[in-house]
């Protein structure tokens, strides 16, 4: 499933049966692989994608104001993408990065210790 959606940039329905018809699983156990995991996606991602941690720690810190900051910015919702396709607002349950916390990834890049103004300063240059 990796390799499937390096290759496709996400996991759809028809790529999900492919596979378990391939690996000769039931199709619910590979889509409950897919919807379990974090690293796996069933929509396309944005050109940029920013990943909040919501973890205990991240939370307690500030984690929830970065997320109402980029949504309030961009007009979408955590795990949505903008309309225009550039950006990906995406949730972690942990990064295992409480020591630099509220810890947020973007573009593939984690950043500790952000503020909501840090986030929504850098996704407006994305935008």
């Amino acid at each position: 499933m990796h390799t499937a959606q390096e290759l496709f940039g996400y996991l759809e329905e028809d790529l999900l049966l492919h596979i378990a018809h391939s690996l000769k699983l039931p199709p619910s156990r590979v889509y409950g692989v897919a919807t379990f995991y974090h690293f796996f996606s069933l929509k396309p991602k944005g050109q940029h994608t920013c990943v909040v941690c919501m973890g205990t720690a991240c939370y307690v810190k500030g984690a929830a104001e970065v997320v109402a900051g980029v949504e309030k910015l961009t007009g979408i919702r955590a795990g949505e993408t903008t309309p225009d396709g550039k950006v990906s607002l995406l949730t972690a349950r942990c990064l295992g990065a409480c020591g630099i916390a509220p810890a947020v990834v973007m573009d593939g890049e984690v950043l500790g210790k952000q503020s909501a103004a840090d986030v929504v300063e850098r996704v407006k240059g994305w935008m």
